[in-house]
C-alpha cells in the first residue's frame, strides 16, 4: 500500500513502525545483544510484503506516479491477459458463521422475508437473533420464522451487522449456529473492497488497477455450489462495507464498471499483494504447479517507493529458531534454498543433538509464518560460535579451539571479556568463502567470555571456564 508522492515520506516512517508483523531494528538503534544461552544469532533481511504474486500495490502506485494508465499497469503484472466485460451483476459475501447470536440494526424500519416467502416488517433499531429465529415482526410479539431469513433495508438505507453494508443480509441456521451472508450488486461490493485494499489517496490509475484486479479476483474465486461466493477477509479479499467507502475509490470502480481481465476466455485469477520487493513471484513457485500462464515472475521496477521494498534485519536466536520449528538440540546454522522467483523455497536448519549433527528442512512459507516475516524473499545472516565440547574447566593458558560459522555478514569480530569486565575486540573473522566456517584458538588465563559481534548485533556468549589455584 502507498500514498501519493506528497504524503509518501511521512507515511513511510509511520507505516514502517506500526505495520510490520515482526518489527525490524533500526541500525541507528542500540546494539542488539542476544540473551545468554540463546545460541547462534540469525539476522534475517528481505524484500516485499505478502506473497508477491500478481500485482504489487506499491508498485502499481509507482507506475501511476510515472504516468502509466491502469491498462498499462495491469498488462505489466498479468502478461497475456486481455480486458473484457463481465455479465455478473451480484455477489454473495460471507460475513459471519458459527455464531450463537447476531444483531442486525437499521435507522429505519426494514423488512424480513422468511423461508416461506412471506414478508414481514421490523421496527428501526436493533434486532438480535438466536438460532430459534424468533423475531417481533409486524408489530406483534416474537414469533419463530422459517429459515433462511432475508433482511432488506428501506430505500436509501443500509443494514448493520457489526458494520454497515449495502444490499441484503441473508441469515440461516447451519449446525444449530447462525450464518450471515451479504447479497449485493457486484459494483457496490467493490465500493467496500477497493478502499479496504488500497489507500484512497493514491492516484486514479492505481485505484482503477485495483478495482479491475479486485473484480476479476472475486469472480474467478467464486465458490461453485456453495451458499456464498467469497469471504470478507484475506481468504478472498478485504471487504469492509459502507464504513470505508470513499469518493475516490467509488470513482475508480465506476470508471472501470464491469471490467475484468480474461485469459483464454475465462476471468483471470488476479492475485495481488502489498509489495513485491522489485520482482513478482510466479503462482507456480508460490502455490505449486501448475501455476498460471499470466502469473509468472516479472520485474516490478517501481516497487522501490515501498517502505517494505527492503526490510530487516530481524534478529532470531538459535533457541527461538529451534523452538519455532521443533528442531532438537543446539541450532548451529540455517541456510536458504531459493526458487526461480528468488523467494525462499525452503530453509535448512542444522543442529547438534546428542553429539550428532542433524538437519531439518521447513518450507519457505512455513518459515515466513513461523518467524513473522513480511515475505518469503529473505536471506539469513549467521553469527554462530560453538562452545568446545564438552567445554570442561581448563588450566590457565591452555589452547582451546572454538569453531563457528559467519555467513552473509560483514565486519564480524570475536569479542572477549574476563568475567565481570567490559567487552573488547579480540580478532576479526575471515570465514571460508563457501561454508562460512572458521576455527579460532584461544588461550584464556582466567574465565573468559567470547562472542561474535558486528557494530549492530552480538550473538550469545560462549564461556571458557579457567581453573583457579586454591
Amino acid at each position: 500500500m502507498a500514498r501519493t508522492l506528497a504524503a509518501l515520506l511521512a507515511l513511510v516512517a509511520a507505516v514502517a513502525l506500526v505495520s510490520a508483523p515482526h518489527a525490524a531494528r533500526s541500525h541507528a538503534a542500540k546494539q542488539y545483544v542476544a540473551p545468554a544461552g540463546s545460541g547462534a544469532l540469525f539476522l534475517i533481511s528481505g524484500h516485499g510484503y505478502g506473497h508477491g504474486v500478481g500485482m504489487g500495490q506499491w508498485g502499481a502506485q509507482g507506475y501511476a506516479l510515472q504516468g502509466y494508465t491502469d491498462d498499462q499497469i495491469l498488462a505489466a503484472y498479468y502478461p497475456g491477459t486481455i480486458a473484457g466485460q463481465t455479465t455478473a451483476t451480484s455477489i454473495r459475501v460471507l460475513l459471519a458463521n458459527g455464531k450463537k447470536t447476531l444483531t442486525i440494526s437499521s435507522r429505519k424500519a426494514f423488512t424480513v422475508e422468511d423461508g416461506d416467502g412471506i414478508e414481514h416488517t421490523l421496527p428501526s433499531g436493533k434486532t438480535t437473533l438466536t438460532p430459534a429465529l424468533e423475531l417481533p415482526v409486524d408489530g406483534g410479539p416474537p414469533q419463530a420464522l422459517n429459515p433462511p431469513l432475508t433482511f432488506s433495508p428501506a430505500g436509501g438505507s443500509t443494514l448493520t451487522l457489526g458494520r454497515a453494508y449495502r444490499g441484503q443480509l441473508v441469515v440461516d441456521v447451519v449446525n444449530k449456529k447462525l450464518r450471515a451472508i451479504n447479497t449485493l450488486p457486484l459494483e457496490q461490493y467493490l465500493y467496500g473492497v477497493v478502499p479496504a485494499e488500497m489507500p484512497s489517496t493514491w492516484l486514479p490509475a492505481a485505484l482503477e488497477s485495483q478495482a479491475v484486479a479486485a473484480r476479476s479476483y472475486a469472480l474467478a474465486g467464486r465458490r461453485g455450489g456453495a451458499a456464498f461466493d467469497v469471504y470478507a477477509d484475506g481468504r478472498s479479499q478485504a471487504y469492509l462495507g459502507v464504513s470505508v467507502e470513499t469518493p475516490a475509490a467509488k470513482e475508480a470502480v465506476d470508471e472501470t464498471a464491469g471490467e475484468v481481465l480474461l485469459y483464454n476466455g475465462n476471468v483471470a485469477e488476479t492475485f495481488f499483494s502489498s509489495s513485491t520487493g522489485g520482482r513478482t513471484q510466479s503462482a507456480a513457485d508460490a502455490f505449486g504447479p501448475p501455476g498460471r500462464p499470466y502469473l509468472v515472475s516479472v520485474s516490478d521496477p517501481y516497487d522501490k517507493i515501498s517502505p517494505y521494498h527492503n526490510w530487516g534485519p530481524v534478529a532470531v536466536t538459535g533457541a527461538a529458531l529451534g523452538h519455532a520449528f521443533g528442531v532438537a538440540g543446539r541450532v548451529m546454522d540455517a541456510s536458504v534454498k531459493r526458487n526461480v522467483s528468488r523467494r525462499a523455497k525452503s530453509v535448512t536448519i542444522t543442529s547438534l543433538a546428542h553429539g550428532a549433527t542433524v538437519t531439518a528442512s521447513v518450507g519457505g512459507a512455513t518459515a515466513r509464518a513461523g518467524l513473522g516475516l513480511r515475505s518469503t524473499w529473505f536471506s539469513i545472516g549467521v553469527l554462530s560460535l560453538q562452545p568446545p565440547a564438552p567445554n570442561p574447566i581448563v588450566v590457565s593458558g591452555t589452547s582451546v579451539l572454538l569453531t563457528g560459522i559467519v555467513r552473509g555478514m560483514s565486519g564480524v569480530v570475536v569479542q572477549e571479556r574476563a568475567v565481570g569486565s567490559q567487552w573488547k575486540p579480540f580478532k576479526s573473522i575471515v570465514p571460508t568463502a563457501k561454508t562460512g566456517a572458521f576455527r579460532l584458538v584461544v588461550r584464556p588465563s582466567v574465565t573468559t567470555d567470547y562472542r561474535l559481534a558486528t557494530a549492530q548485533d552480538a550473538a550469545a556468549l560462549v564461556r571458557i571456564r579457567v581453573q583457579t589455584n586454591g
